[in-house]
């Protein structure tokens, strides 16, 4: 195995090269957790993941909550299926408190005013009503709980740890919050070992190959519970060692096809990069000196696994428009197959893709 190998499994696995679902719930049950604080990449994210999914059936399954939209794994927003909610808060939510604990002390929040702020929401929530951020903070007022200087948003991350609130449907272009346990049906609960388990090896089959460092990173959970879990799973998994570091993934899963010519548009913070500790694999010599670290993350060109530019959209009324800023001149079947992937996006989104290299 090398880093060919490496990225072409990874693109393979993450249902990327081959999309395989036909609802955006088993997108997100694939891959455990889609990173999310971009909402409309998000959806792109799942719509590459699967077959025929538009962003209009994408956003009706939000709506619905066949996903759901909340804090999880590390402190910032995923997609994650409602049956694997309860469980995954229960494994992570504590390193997530952990880590907002200095933000806790300085906003003056504690478990007092948490309870407190937990119980409005349980209040005004409460026969199924969908809250924007605005009516909520109003009733914290109300109530007399400060909402200033970032504490709402501090807030509402303990009630999402706390399993008391999840995204609602959306009101016009404003988020709204509603009760998990009127949103997501009841599932069955996993002690602490069968939840790190069922992690970790939803995320070497979704993602790997990857090292331990890299799971450690995607879970938020530590080094050592990263290590448990592996070995909890180890006899369903394979690894080989490639530059001293040892890569892991599921036995299960057929190898990788070819992927030569294989051009895709990710979006921002996509689990193709964004899920890795280490991301050098993806970055070849040609490129690794033109990227702009401030891009990193943003919209992605990648061509045969590799990071290859970036591009941008430009939404009008009956069309979208997207930028390509690869990092070189492309041939002329990557080009092809660059625009081709361009309008994939443009009818995800139902509009006609007029495309541009800058």
């Amino acid at each position: 195995m090398n880093n060919l190998n490496i990225i072409k499994q990874r693109i393979y696995n993450q249902q990327i090269a081959h999309p395989g679902f036909t609802k955006p719930g088993d997108v997100a049950a694939w891959m455990g957790a889609i990173q999310a604080q971009d909402y409309a990449a998000s959806k792109w994210a799942v719509g590459l993941r699967g077959k025929g999914l538009t962003d209009v059936a994408i956003e009706e399954a939000l709506t619905k909550g066949t996903i759901v939209r909340t804090h999880v794994l590390r402190p910032t927003w995923h997609l994650v299926s409602p049956v694997d909610i309860r469980w995954m808060l229960a494994l992570t939510a504590p390193r997530i408190n952990a880590f907002a604990a200095y933000y806790h002390r300085k906003l003056g929040l504690d478990n007092k005013i948490f309870k407190r702020s937990n119980a409005v929401l349980e209040k005004i929530l409460q026969g199924g009503k969908q809250l924007t951020r605005k009516e909520i903070e109003s009733a914290f007022t109300r109530a007399r709980i400060a909402t200033d200087d970032l504490r709402f948003i501090h807030l509402m991350l303990h009630a999402e740890l706390d399993a008391v609130v999840c995204n609602g449907g959306r009101q016009g272009k404003q988020f709204t919050y509603a009760l998990l346990d009127e949103r997501v049906p009841a599932a069955e609960t996993l002690h602490r070992d069968e939840a790190l388990a069922e992690l970790t090896g939803r995320y070497f089959k979704s993602h790997g190959p990857a090292t331990l460092q890299d799971f450690s990173w995607w879970s938020g959970l530590t080094t050592a519970d990263a290590k448990k879990g592996i070995e909890m799973i180890k006899p369903t998994l394979m690894h080989e060692v490639v530059d001293g570091n040892t890569y892991w993934f599921s036995s299960s899963l057929q190898p990788a096809k070819n992927i030569s010519r294989a051009v895709y548009l990710l979006p921002n913070f996509d689990e193709y990069i964004v899920s890795y500790a280490n991301r050098g694999a993806i970055f070849g010599e040609t490129y690794v000196k033109k990227i702009d670290p401030r891009n990193l993350f943003n919209n992605a060109i990648i061509i045969n696994g590799m990071f290859a530019g970036n591009w941008k959209r430009v939404l009008k009324k009956d069309s979208v428009e997207i930028a390509l800023k690869p990092f070189s001149k492309l041939s002329k079947a990557n080009t092809d197959a660059v625009i081709i992937a361009a309008k994939r996006y443009g009818k995800f989104l139902g509009l006609p893709a007029v495309v541009a290299f800058k």
